[in-house]
């Protein structure tokens, strides 16, 4: 699997080729956020993303891009906007399979996939986030997403029910979320989703509908401030 530094305005990103990448063949794609432990300016962490180092030796049929942006700041809400223009560039390309692009991200980069799937619903057909969390009231928005949500159930630092909530509320609201918690986890939720092959098989089981986009339900100053 080759890969190759690229950058967009401030923000470096890598982008991991698969065995048997042609540019002009449609391919799926999967973004991926690192967490906090990862910010700066060492690009190591992209290249050595866990989604190619831990999921791809157990899932030798890895077909994904894979694009791996990074935190040089506080955190992924810094550069929400180059993520946004990240998302439509790759989506853009001639390798890119627009009904085949995925996410997921681990604790902050889990909250940065809840958030950038809320933001851009009409792009993703499934994410997975991992011990993240976020604004769950828009949770509306990812009705037509699918999402496997993980987390520790003895996380310290961002409780189980961040996720549980956020699952709870994207059925309600009529879509397709399920949460996988792993009962004696911390906060590491990210090791044993990564290496697992079930979760590449399920991102690859989902392809984009043609639904319409979701609209915000909280527009009204007097009932939502």
């Amino acid at each position: 699997m080759e890969w190759k530094e690229f950058k967009l305005g401030k923000l470096r990103y890598v982008i991991h080729y698969p065995d048997g990448f042609a540019p002009d063949k449609p391919h799926p794609v999967l973004f991926v956020l690192n967490g906090a432990g990862s910010r700066g300016n060492d690009i190591t962490p992209c290249v050595n993303v866990r989604s190619v180092t831990l999921g791809a030796p157990n899932f030798p049929e890895y077909p994904f891009v894979t694009v791996v942006p990074l935190c040089h700041t506080d955190n992924w809400f810094d550069l929400f906007e180059h993520l946004e223009d990240l998302v439509r560039l790759i989506a853009s390309q001639s390798y890119t399979d627009r009904k085949r692009i995925y996410m997921m991200g681990a604790s902050m980069g889990g909250y940065a996939t809840w958030q950038l799937a809320m933001s851009m619903p009409e792009y993703f057909a499934a994410i997975a986030p991992i011990c993240g969390g976020g604004m769950y009231w828009e949770s509306g928005r990812l009705a037509n997403v699918a999402v496997w949500a993980f987390h520790g159930g003895k996380d310290p630092l961002v409780l189980c029910r961040e996720s549980e909530i956020f699952v709870e509320t994207i059925n309600l609201r009529g879509g397709n979320a399920k949460l996988t918690v792993y009962p004696e986890n911390a906060h590491d939720a990210w090791t044993d989703t990564f290496s697992n092959p079930e979760v590449y098989q399920w991102f690859l089981s989902h392809e984009k509908t043609e639904a319409a986009p979701m609209s915000d339900e909280f527009r009204d100053s007097v009932k939502f401030g």
